[in-house]
């Protein structure tokens, strides 16, 4: 059976767009997780134990900074 002749070629495309908004789809996950987990930390530590709002407020803070710090954006390695 002869083969149908096709537009398409593998690897031929660009992909430029795809590889952008992916890019910016986990850029938006990774520092909402964040947000959500410094909040949930924050408000768990504000209600559920008698620490007082600066007692959650310090811990919330500081697991903030260092999210920051792991999460920022670093040159690519490849």
């Amino acid at each position: 059976m002869a083969e149908q002749a096709s537009d398409y070629h593998r690897g031929d495309m660009d992909i430029t767009e795809q590889v952008t908004t992916f890019r910016d789809a986990m850029t938006v996950t990774k520092w909402s997780c964040l947000v959500i987990a410094v909040g949930v930390l924050f408000f768990t530590l504000l209600f559920c134990t008698d620490t007082g709002f600066f007692g959650s407020l310090i811990p919330a803070v500081i697991v903030a900074a260092v999210g920051v710090f792991a999460l920022k954006s670093r040159a690519p390695t490849h």
